[in-house]
């Protein structure tokens, strides 16, 4: 069993005046180590952006850009039929944006992680993922992807020697195959249920599919989602377990 694993929420992903989720950003924060911040496309006005990393450096929380389709109005959920370079350089204006106000709070950019629609996005679209993956060598061969094991963008950036982060939704349903569901919405979870699907995959790298299957599962980070109704109780019964089986949470270090 391992002894320290990654917890990475989505952060920022609010506009202006509107709140996405229960507004429990400041809550969650001191309880992950990995914070996904939107940038602008989906959700995340600069203001915003620039709130969510200074949180973020006070709690010691290691900072990923969040990218993701031009879609506020679907915050991102939506998928938008695209180039494959139009794509590319939406996300590298993010990753500029967000880099400019964590340069100037004294942050080094930890990782990248596509959001919504345009991760799902990458996990199937092989041109998408071989042009991300040449754009982010040309721009920010650094940065780590966080992505899905066996994806494209997996296979892509592999190919190109980028590191990459494999992870594990906790507030989402496997399929047979070890493939997360995508949706749109979420109802509320049972933290507690929750908890115990975190603990069997950190202990034995397995996940029940919708269909009752155990399927394995590889990954160095778990993905909790900050606009999960409840996702505060969720982090904290997550990490409650996790400290209680020996398991520190940890930013992921490549």
């Amino acid at each position: 069993m391992i002894d320290s694993i990654d917890l990475n929420t989505d952060m920022g992903e609010s506009l202006g005046a509107w709140t996405i989720g229960d507004g429990v950003d400041s809550s969650i924060l001191p309880l992950i180590s990995t914070a996904n911040v939107a940038a602008g496309f989906h959700a995340g006005d600069p203001s915003t952006m620039a709130r969510t990393l200074s949180e973020a450096r006070q709690n010691g929380v290691a900072v990923g850009v969040h990218p993701g389709f031009n879609d506020l109005v679907g915050f991102g959920r939506r998928h938008i039929d695209a180039a494959p370079e139009e794509l590319v350089n939406d996300v590298l204006y993010q990753l500029g944006a967000l880099r400019e106000l964590a340069k100037r709070e004294g942050i080094a950019l930890h990782h990248i992680k596509l959001h919504g629609a345009l991760y799902m996005h990458g996990v199937r679209d092989r041109c998408f993922a071989s042009a991300l993956s040449t754009g982010l060598y040309a721009s920010a061969p650094e940065l780590p992807i966080y992505c899905l094991a066996g994806s494209e963008l997996d296979f892509a950036a592999k190919k190109l020697g980028l590191q990459r982060v494999h992870e594990f939704y906790a507030d989402r349903d496997y399929d047979e195959q070890g493939n997360i569901i995508f949706v749109r919405r979420i109802d509320r979870l049972n933290p507690s249920h929750i908890a115990q699907k975190v603990l069997l995959a950190c202990r034995e790298n397995l996940v029940k599919s919708i269909h009752g299957k155990t399927v394995p599962v590889s990954f160095q980070s778990i993905c909790i989602h900050s606009d999960t109704p409840g996702a505060l109780d969720i982090v904290k019964a997550v990490r409650t377990s996790l400290n209680e089986a020996g398991i520190h949470i940890k930013a992921f270090k490549n």
